[in-house]
């Protein structure tokens, strides 16, 4: 069947074509789940004080290209499958069922641990700052169980609506961003210089932490074929999003890193940024800005930490409905709402999931940022690290059985410097993991978290044997939509 002959409960009606979405609409949900001001906040802080490397900024630019490359294939990919499971599909039709259901086992732990962490951070930033400006002193995971209802709602209504908020939430952050950049080259305590856009910056520290950290920061860009469905002409959409989304992206964290170093002084970023944390982007904000500036980015901040909740959760109920579609997981899952085409069984199946985990950890009484957000985030960013390379190598598999008129840098070139890549990154990550969670090299969390992506991977390889023996029928419907 041919992409544009594609028909999907997910699809709005054709004479309703305000209801799918064009490349500005997955663009905001691919960047929205990247978080950019949480990135600037959180991010660039912990990275600068973790690997105690100047080059951030290049850092950036360097893991940019290297996604830009990877999007070659992947665009490739897309121009030939149009599926909601995005990596899974891709990878069942190049390296085959089995290999295909590993990987929807890996992306479910991956999208549900990143959209869940994420209520960790954002029940305790809002809880703090309705604490400090208003003078209510809320539980976190009050102000997160808050959130989670909100981001049911709106996961539950049509996916236009969704990327409507996503547009105009995305535009405050963006420009709360770019005010807090320009302002740092103001008044630069030593001077402006291009030094830690050199190499020689990326060697002053940890690189392989830098890396890490960096490549977090990415994690969503991936995001645009999961909505091939419900878009526009999916043969030219999902490719052009994902372009742009990673162009954005890349430039705008590597000229807000660079920003940040000059802000601060490259001589004096690194102990800053270890010892004041996020705090230093406030800081700076009231530095080069002023305190009304600082206060008000605070609040953008949580509206950012929003935007990634609703991204990453209807990317979740998205694979939930794919896969119960295909037989894999329950056939609910594959239900749409009648009214808003939404796949409303999954979207409410990911907000159970994020309830359970919420209160359990409100229970344990453990600290929402250094623990849910900490942990879950970090094994997220490394699952999709590996589905990335695994799909790098579906898209050489599947294109040397049929070039379908793509030319040799997309179908083989561009995924096999990709895979490489990807895959050493990989690594770099899983002998850098504990830097990243802070914890000691010897913590059974070093081995124990990255070990729930091979444990989740095996478990849907049996699964899918299982399948071929006992349900053969089922098996064969498996990666066809």
């Amino acid at each position: 069947m041919a992409i544009s002959d594609v028909a999907s409960p997910l699809s709005a009606p054709a004479d309703q074509p305000g209801r799918r979405i064009g490349v500005p609409g997955i663009v905001f949900f691919v960047v929205a789940a990247s978080a950019p001001l949480t990135v600037a906040a959180g991010g660039m802080p912990t990275s600068f004080a973790v690997s105690r490397t100047l080059g951030i900024p290049a850092l950036y630019v360097v893991l940019g290209a290297l996604l830009i490359v990877f999007t070659g294939g992947y665009a490739a990919m897309s121009r030939s499958i149009a599926n909601a499971g995005a990596f899974y599909a891709y990878v069942t039709h190049g390296l085959g069922r089995v290999a295909g259901v590993g990987t929807a086992f890996i992306a479910l732990l991956s999208y549900n641990t990143m959209q869940v962490g994420l209520y960790g951070i954002f029940g305790f930033t809002t809880a703090d700052l309705l604490k400090s400006k208003l003078g209510w002193d809320l539980p976190w995971w009050v102000v997160a169980l808050a959130g989670v209802a909100v981001v049911a709602v709106l996961g539950f209504r049509r996916i236009d609506l969704n990327a409507r908020v996503l547009g105009v939430l995305l535009g405050i952050e963006f420009l709360t961003v770019l005010v807090f950049d320009l302002a740092q080259f103001g008044d630069a305590p030593d001077g402006v210089t291009a030094q830690p856009l050199g190499w020689d910056a990326v060697q002053t520290g940890a690189t392989g932490a830098a890396m890490v950290a960096a490549m977090a920061s990415f994690m969503g860009f991936e995001a645009a074929a999961i909505y091939s469905e419900e878009c526009r002409d999916p043969r030219r959409t999902v490719a052009r999003a994902t372009y742009i989304a990673v162009a954005i992206i890349a430039g705008f964290y590597a000229f807000t890193a660079w920003a940040m170093t000059i802000g601060a002084g490259p001589s004096q970023i690194i102990d800053r940024s270890g010892k004041e944390g996020p705090g230093m982007v406030w800081g700076l904000a009231t530095e080069h800005v002023n305190r009304t500036f600082s206060d008000v980015a605070q609040f953008f901040l949580v509206t950012s930490l929003f935007a990634a909740l609703l991204s990453f959760h209807n990317a979740v109920a998205r694979y939930f409905f794919s896969l119960g579609r295909d037989g894999v997981l329950p056939a609910p899952l594959a239900r749409t709402h009648a009214k808003h085409q939404s796949p409303h069984i999954g979207s409410a199946t990911q907000t159970v999931l994020a309830i359970a985990v919420v209160v359990a950890f409100a229970i344990s009484g453990k600290d929402p940022v250094l623990t849910l957000f900490n942990w879950f985030t970090n094994l997220g960013a490394l699952g999709v690290m590996l589905l990335l390379a695994l799909t790098s190598a579906a898209v050489v598999a599947y294109f040397l059985k049929d070039a379908r008129n793509e030319n040799l840098w997309n179908r083989m070139i561009a995924p096999t410097l990709a895979g490489l890549g990807l895959a050493a990154l990989f690594v770099v990550c899983l002998r850098n993991f504990d830097a990243l969670l802070g914890a000691d090299k010897n913590s059974p969390l070093v081995w124990v978290l990255p070990g729930l992506i091979f444990v989740f991977g095996l478990v849907g390889v049996g699964f899918a044997l299982v399948l071929r023996a006992r349900r053969p029928e089922v098996y064969e419907r498996i990666g066809r939509g």
